[in-house]
């Protein structure tokens, strides 16, 4: 009988690991926020095909407004021809609906000479927002500008003597008129303006990359427009300036146009 034998012969592949990815960057995130990612120095970075600004450590933003999205495409392009694609995963959240009554009416339905003046007020602001400087003080976590009753949160439906309006776009801090309120991150004075329609005196910082902040409702204004400003530095005090009901701060923070909530990059306030 004739045996035939099968010799099975096995090749031991040898695979090389692959490179760790040069991206760093968090895959998930929450509406409201803002992340910090990291690239190889010289990289170019897009954010759902635009092209962001980068540091010269390699460091961009990313943030996601009330509404985002619940995917962002982040695509980084870097020396020496490598292409990474990262998307991030975004939670949606739910809002509450905050009602507010004892407005004045022109602070609720203003007159044709209040919209020329609200005009004039938002063109300034929006100019603030689009500045895209190369500061990296977005680098240093945010600290709360005062501590107190925290009266209006991040995206809430607002409801001004029974109309409807805009969504809240930042967090309102009860406290005494007074109350000094501190610099929470470093950044320069962008706006210092002492009497907007519904702002009051109205101050703003600009943080680097297109983040600013913005402290509306202020009694006083304590530093001066081009001033450098550290954490902890006073800026100014609470007050009930432009559509107040009572004394407290609304601090607002914005990548661009993107509102931000404050609270996600502080933390809570109270552990």
């Amino acid at each position: 009988m004739k045996v035939v034998v099968f010799t099975i012969v096995t090749f031991l592949a040898i695979v090389e690991p692959l490179p760790a990815c040069p991206l760093k960057l968090e895959k998930t995130s929450v509406q409201g926020a803002l992340l910090v990612g990291k690239a190889p120095v010289g990289s170019q970075v897009r954010i759902d095909d635009k092209i962001t600004r980068i540091s010269n450590k390699g460091y961009f933003l990313v943030g996601f407004g009330r509404n985002a999205k619940s995917r962002k495409k982040v695509t980084a392009f870097i020396p020496g021809g490598r292409r990474i694609d990262c998307i991030i995963n975004v939670k949606k959240r739910r809002y509450k609906v905050e009602r507010i009554d004892g407005l004045l009416r022109r602070m609720v339905v203003p007159s044709s000479e209040d919209i020329k003046r609200i005009r004039v007020d938002n063109a300034a602001i929006a100019k603030v927002r689009r500045l895209n400087t190369f500061r990296n003080d977005f680098l240093v976590k945010f600290k709360w500008p005062l501590r107190g009753r925290i009266s209006g949160v991040f995206g809430s439906q607002r409801i001004l003597n029974g109309k409807p309006k805009r969504p809240h776009n930042g967090v309102d801090i009860a406290a005494p008129e007074g109350t000094k309120i501190h610099a929470p991150a470093p950044g320069v004075v962008v706006l210092s303006h002492p009497g907007m329609f519904y702002t009051g005196k109205t101050l703003m910082l600009d943080h680097g990359h297109g983040l600013t902040s913005v402290y509306v409702h202020m009694s006083a204004i304590s530093v001066k427009l081009g001033q450098q400003v550290q954490v902890g530095d006073k800026i100014g005090e609470v007050g009930k300036t432009g559509r107040a009901t009572g004394s407290h701060l609304h601090w607002g923070v914005s990548l661009f146009s993107t509102h931000l909530d404050p609270e996600l990059l502080a933390g809570k306030m109270y552990n």
